[in-house]
């Protein structure tokens, strides 16, 4: 969702006001140019061992593994770590772009929800196609791990997704620390939100499309489910808010794995090869193994 770092309570809460702002302003007023800072993204992945439209399953690993980014993450830059640790492993690894903006680069994750939802819903579909597998596996970072959960309720994709792994995911919205209850003090601050960047706007506790998000039960038959959060998650707040209830759902509190593990909620889904452990574990359960702080050489 939000790259914030963590900081004592008050000036952390004040940097997440500005930092808010400061990212609806940059989306108003992109610069021409970023467009052409980087190589395209589908170039760039495919250059690091994923989005390798000749990759076919294994026995081994039967299900190609679709990779969800967070808002202002990209499809290469949130997994330049996860992507390849799933490659040596042997997985057919992909990883889209979605909810672009007109007019902003290498920023996604910010248009409407369910808008992305359609997105993933053709990538999935592409990945299949290419691979021949019956069932993808997806592994989502912050709104990467929630957004496709409406695929999973309303456009069909339980059908098409073996498990959901969330990194991190905003569930049920967030109160971004209690900060969203200010906006009635600010006034047009949520209609710029709404105007400028729907994905934020989206993912506040109570706005209409986190209600009926979770106007239905958390999960989907035949899906089944991780969820990994940290209780230093500054952004996703509660933390406990991203954990699903459902009959078929591993809750996974990172610290309950390695007390010593400080990762906050960009770290988790970015760098964190102690959760990229419990990520494995998920993807092949009948070969897991206790993920514990000595997961990180692994």
């Amino acid at each position: 969702m939000l790259p914030w770092t963590r900081a004592p309570r008050s000036p952390r809460a004040r940097r997440t006001l500005a930092a808010l702002l400061l990212a609806v302003a940059a989306v108003a007023t992109p610069t021409a140019t970023a467009a052409a800072a980087t190589p395209t993204a589908a170039t760039a992945a495919t250059s690091r061992g994923w989005n390798d439209y000749s990759c076919k399953p294994s026995a081994a690993h039967p299900r190609p593994v679709v990779l969800v980014h967070g808002t202002f993450g990209n499809s290469v830059d949130n997994w330049l770590v996860l992507a390849p640790y799933l490659v040596n492993r042997g997985y057919c690894v992909y990883s889209l772009d979605y909810g672009q903006l007109p007019g902003v680069p290498l920023f996604n994750g910010l248009g409407p929800i369910d808008k992305s939802a359609g997105q993933l819903s053709a990538f999935v579909d592409k990945v299949l196609a290419s691979t021949g597998a019956p069932k993808a596996d997806i592994v989502g970072h912050s709104q990467g791990g929630m957004m496709p959960n409406y695929y999973l309720k309303f456009l069909g994709g339980a059908a098409k997704v073996n498990a959901m792994i969330g990194l991190a995911p905003d569930n049920h919205g967030t109160t971004l620390l209690g900060l969203t209850k200010l906006l009635p003090y600010f006034p047009g601050v949520g209609d710029l939100l709404n105007a400028g960047t729907p994905g934020l706007a989206d993912q506040v506790a109570g706005s209409p499309f986190i209600t009926k998000l979770n106007s239905v039960p958390d999960t989907v038959s035949g899906v089944h489910y991780t969820v990994i959060a940290t209780r230093y998650d500054e952004v996703v707040t509660p933390y406990r808010t991203q954990f699903l209830d459902g009959p078929d759902v591993r809750n996974v509190l990172l610290q309950d794995l390695c007390p010593v593990d400080l990762s906050e909620h960009v770290a988790i889904g970015t760098i964190d090869r102690i959760a990229y452990h419990e990520v494995a574990n998920a993807l092949d359960p009948a070969h897991a193994t206790p993920t514990t702080c000595a997961s990180v050489i692994g």
